[in-house]
């Protein structure tokens, strides 16, 4: 039979490292959120540029159409 005070060490100590592991698990997952935050974060501003510079594209193209047009029209600018 294991004597008293080797109980009460185990509960001591089972006490102590209880709110330990508790705050640990705890602390890991709001790091979790802040990684998942920061990944949302960081596609909305890839998505953010990407539609920039398909609009970029886009303006550019127009321009080199209009130029196409113009110079099948004989170079007048109507």
């Amino acid at each position: 039979m294991p004597s008293a005070s080797r109980t009460l060490t185990r509960l001591a100590l089972a006490a102590c490292c209880g709110p330990l592991l508790l705050g640990a698990a705890a602390g890991c997952s709001t790091t979790q959120d802040k990684a998942a935050a920061k990944q949302a974060e960081s596609q909305r501003i890839l998505d953010a540029r990407a539609k920039r510079q398909k609009q970029r594209k886009a303006k550019k193209n127009k321009g080199k159409a209009k130029n196409a047009k113009t110079q099948q029209d004989g170079g007048k600018n109507q």
